[in-house]
């Protein structure tokens, strides 16, 4: 299985020292986030939401808000992977241009969005759907940043309630993670070892 997408997992890491003289352009940020969208989400809702942080003076706020790390100011640009909180009436405006073309009937939407409205009804749920969106674009973000030859760096350490007050977010958007992206500098280790397929994989 010598396919090129497939040696791009097995050697990405996660960079924790970038070049800090690299910038990435607006179109190069706009296509990562362009195939970021291409992650799954359910009933199609594409739930999510994109900051790219990187002016200085915002760095610096971000990096407060994720004690000290020093990625943040280093890295080309960190986004702030936000999940929105799903809502059933976003569903025929996302599903419009589908029913169209003539791919899925309008009843369909129509149940879909009854769907929707019942499953999420649940806070909890609806939570667990908002991280699940962001995760899953925040993973393809990843991998199209290391097809497009940058580095990334996830991080889950950050003061998530600073940066929902100092970047704005509303109500119903979670931010999910951090994700610096550029190129890598020196002093970074190579992949860490992984577990077994015996310790985690089970056949039913």
């Amino acid at each position: 299985m010598n396919h090129p997408t497939l040696a791009l997992i097995e050697r990405r890491v996660s960079v924790h020292q970038f070049d800090a003289g690299h910038a990435l352009t607006d179109a190069e940020i706009e296509t990562l986030v362009r195939l970021a969208t291409r992650a799954p989400t359910a009933y199609n809702l594409q739930n999510w939401r994109f900051i790219a942080v990187r002016a200085p003076e915002a760095k610096t706020r971000l990096r407060r808000l994720a004690y000290g790390q020093a990625k943040v100011s280093q890295a080309a640009v960190t986004f702030i992977m936000c999940g929105v909180l799903p809502d059933h009436a976003d569903i025929p405006g996302r599903l419009s241009a589908f029913i169209e073309a003539g791919f899925m009937p309008a009843a369909t939407a129509s149940g879909w969005q009854e769907g929707a409205r019942a499953q999420y009804a649940d806070p909890r749920t609806a939570r667990d759907e908002a991280v699940r969106s962001a995760t899953l674009a925040a993973a393809t973000l990843i991998f199209a940043a290391e097809a497009m030859g940058w580095a990334s760096g996830p991080m889950s350490g950050f003061d998530a309630q600073g940066v929902a007050r100092e970047f704005g977010l509303g109500r119903n958007q979670v931010p999910v993670m951090l994700v610096a992206v550029g190129r890598p500098g020196p002093g970074n280790w190579p992949q860490k070892p992984r577990r077994p397929l015996a310790e985690v994989l089970e056949f039913a």
